[in-house]
Order: C-alpha cells, then sequence, then structure tokens
C-alpha cells in the first residue's frame, strides 16, 4: 500500500452489497465512519467504537471483520458485505433473517445487523454447530436485551435447515 498523507483524501474503490463504489477517505476514516457518513449505510451501527461490542460487524471478502477497526483505505478493492445486502432481493428476507424474526432473536435491534453478519460467516465455515459452539461464538457481540436464547435458537434452526436442505 502506498504511502497515505494526512488530511489528504484517497480514493477508496469498494464493492458493497454487490454495487461497485468509489468514494473519498482521509487516511485515518474508520471503515465503520467511512460506510456510514460517505455511502449512507445506515445498517451498520456503531457502539463501542473499541471492536468489543460487535455492532459494527460487517463482511469483508466473505470474512466477518469489526468495521470500527479497520481503515475504509484499507478496504479499497475489497467486497464489503452489509445487512442491507444479506437477502437475496428487497422485499424477503434471508432464512437468518427470518430465522431470527421467528424466534423473537432480537429487540432493540441495535446489535442484530452484526450479529447476523457474523453468524452468516460462522455457519458457512461451521455448517453444523453445537449449541456451546454458537453461544461462543455469540459472546463476541454485546446485546442487553435478549438474553442470546432466541439467537441461538435461531441459528440451531437455520444449520438444521440448510443440513436437511442437502440431505
Amino acid at each position: 500500500m502506498p504511502k497515505l498523507k494526512r488530511g489528504i483524501k484517497h480514493p477508496v474503490t469498494v464493492t458493497v452489497n454487490g454495487k461497485k463504489i468509489t468514494k473519498f477517505a482521509e487516511p485515518r476514516m474508520l471503515l465503520a465512519d467511512f460506510l456510514r457518513q460517505e455511502l449512507g449505510m445506515t445498517d451498520v451501527h456503531v457502539g463501542c467504537e473499541h471492536g468489543v461490542c460487535g455492532a459494527c460487524t460487517v463482511r469483508i471478502n466473505g470474512k466477518a471483520v469489526r468495521s470500527c477497526l479497520s481503515l475504509a483505505v484499507q478496504s479499497d478493492g475489497h467486497t464489503i458485505d452489509t445487512l442491507d445486502g444479506m437477502a437475496d432481493r428487497e422485499e424477503e428476507l434471508s432464512d437468518l433473517q427470518e430465522a431470527f424474526r421467528k424466534h423473537h432473536a432480537l429487540q432493540c435491534g441495535y446489535c442484530t445487523p452484526g450479529v447476523l453478519m457474523s453468524l452468516s460467516d460462522y455457519l458457512e465455515r461451521v455448517p453444523d454447530p453445537s449449541e456451546e459452539e454458537l453461544r461462543d461464538m455469540l459472546s463476541g457481540h454485546l446485546c442487553r436485551c435478549t438474553g442470546y436464547v432466541g439467537m441461538v435458537r435461531a441459528a440451531l434452526d437455520v444449520a438444521a435447515q440448510r443440513k436437511a436442505a442437502k440431505a
């Protein structure tokens, strides 16, 4: 990566939810701020700004990443998925989103986008997780409302549905 000069905005080209976009960012601008302020992505929530709460989690090239710990310029040339791009069609929910609705896995919804991004990555890597494994993964997200019970049930439900669909 070339040396970036402070105070000068640099072009950042990313593909967000399937759409290629070029905007400008200062070298120290966080990816979370770039997504919200420059691209208007209000589905990316910012909580602690220290990578602890998980609310800002997005997927970069398919991997769950805390966008408050990444710089916008580091994402140049990469693919970013946010909650808005999770469903195949705008009018429908993804299987994970539908399971969250079914199992009452959200209340205030502040943590939900980040949790869904992490779970979507996790379930691709671990298609048949145990309840304990899911609870361990979810421990990286702070939720004050749900107690995580509905989230675990939703993720287990999706894993079972996907396993049955492959059989």
